[in-house]
């Protein structure tokens, strides 16, 4: 019998009916909007702030500290509330992304206009405006993530729902540069050529979340139709997720890997504007080609990454990678702006290592769940993936922080609203530039290796959890 609905209501659907192409591509869309707004925000708004809104350095980092940090804090109130929701109509999770897609676009566009040329008056805007759209921005990503385990209960079909899932997100953080290369050549005014950007981009994402909602609602409403009305799993409470966590080690050595990586990537986001634009005195529209070198290829080697960490282990992957980000970042600090070409390489080499970022620490976070279940008998995916979201936007956070403070104090000189010409920077303001994007990102890239040399799970050590664990399920089966 069909899976569609009527009257609101499921008919009957084989819990074992592989999803059809277009349920995963509807699935898919609905990281579009997610990715690209997320991917205009980290390299664009700190210097959108700077640049356009003429808001000193040290008071932008600061506004998107605030946003970012109560991003974090929202997550589990809204994950908590999606949870209990019911819906006959929607189910659980589809309302959220029906009733919250619009005011996303809404206030994610609302934060690239200058609605005054007052520095405090644009400050609280922005704080107000920040924490409304990533109050949005969970209300839509959160039970989107949340959807894979109800759409199918295949363990194979998952990665391959995941699989369109990323390229989808991935796909549209190039396309987001793109958009941004072509707006940025063809609009002349700096402050309209971010309100188009911004339109487009708000307009794409709510497209791909009324996509989503529609395109999976049968299936959805299937698995609601169900599940069981008697759940027994129960929340548990946040001092006990958090004495499971600290009591894991490999899990405090993922934490530390995954934080100095990500604030690698965060400081290096963020700063490539500045660096292009001042360092390299290119022109604004040459940013987002050298954001899809970088983004572009670290596309293309997750693929080769993953290839060769079957062959010779996560560790050895990590540190590959690193080493080639770490040329990459002396290469940078040193690039002169008559050396065009070479940058573009280096960006390439950057990317190389990005995608080790991506990669290793989420690939090490299975390991570790299944060494928490030999230990304990339970499968606690939930607590440990939510520390680690947690914990990645508490790191962004502070390495936009880090970066606005840094370029204040080096005497950084902000633009004022509506004029044209961008105000040459003093050379501290050009040194700090570099050093951003070259020392202190090797340095947190170090701490990254030390700690993955220390990582305790070896392959070795992977593949004995593995026996016991199996051996276990034989004798309870």
């Amino acid at each position: 019998m069909s899976d569609s609905v009527a009257d609101g209501y499921p008919r009957e659907v084989d819990k074992d009916k592989k999803l059809n192409l277009k349920t995963k591509l509807a699935y898919g869309a609905g990281d579009l909007g997610p990715a690209i707004t997320a991917n205009i925000s980290v390299f664009f708004l700190l210097v959108f702030f700077t640049n356009v809104a003429g808001i000193p350095a040290g008071l932008a980092g600061s506004i998107l500290m605030v946003g970012k940090i109560w991003d974090a804090i929202n997550d589990p109130f809204v994950g908590v509330l999606t949870d209990r929701t019911e819906s006959k109509r929607w189910g659980r999770r589809l309302p959220w992304l029906l009733y919250g897609a619009i005011p996303f676009g809404i206030f994610f566009f609302l934060q690239w206009i200058v609605p005054t040329t007052n520095v405090w008056g644009l400050f609280w805007y922005y704080v107000i405006i920040g924490v409304i759209s990533q109050v949005f921005y969970t209300v839509v990503n959160l039970p989107y993530t949340a959807m894979t385990p109800e759409l199918t209960q295949d363990y194979d079909e998952r990665t391959s729902l995941n699989s369109i899932r990323f390229a989808f997100s991935i796909g549209g953080s190039i396309l987001s540069l793109f958009l941004a290369r072509l707006i940025f050549s063809l609009v002349d005014n700096r402050q309209q050529q971010y309100l188009v950007l911004a339109a487009v981009c708000a307009v794409i994402a709510v497209l791909g979340l009324f996509w989503c909602v529609w395109g999976t609602r049968d299936r959805v409403l299937a698995f609601e139709a169900k599940r069981s009305q008697n759940d027994e799993s129960e929340s548990i409470p946040i001092a006990e997720q958090i004495k499971i966590v600290f009591n894991n080690k490999p899990f405090l050595f993922v934490i530390g890997i995954y934080l100095f990586s990500w604030l690698g990537v965060q400081i290096t986001a963020s700063v490539i504007p500045y660096f292009v634009i001042y360092c390299m005195k290119l022109k604004e529209s040459d940013v987002p080609t050298v954001m899809i070198g970088v983004q572009g290829t670290a596309l293309l080697m997750l693929f080769v990454w993953g290839a060769l960490s079957k062959k010779v282990g996560k560790k050895a992957v990590y540190f590959m990678g690193m080493f080639l980000w770490i040329i990459a970042a002396t290469g940078l600090f040193f690039l002169q702006p008559n050396q065009i070409n070479l940058m573009y390489v280096l960006a390439v080499i950057a990317g190389s290592g990005v995608s080790v970022a991506y990669l290793v620490p989420w690939s090490m976070m299975p390991d570790v769940i299944e060494l928490d279940e030999l230990q304990t008998g339970q499968r606690r995916e939930g607590v440990f993936y939510g520390f680690m979201v947690l914990l990645q936007k508490f790191g962004l956070a502070f390495g936009l922080f880090l970066v606005g403070i840094a370029l204040q104090a080096s005497g950084f000189v902000e633009n004022v609203p509506g004029q044209t010409q961008l105000p040459v920077q003093p050379d501290t303001a050009l040194s700090a530039i570099r050093i951003a994007i070259g020392p202190v990102p090797i340095v947190s890239l170090i701490c990254g290796l030390f700690l993955t040399y220390f990582y305790p799970i070896t392959r070795e050590m992977h593949a004995e959890i593995l026996l016991k664990l199996e051996e276990r399920r034989k004798n309870n089966s």
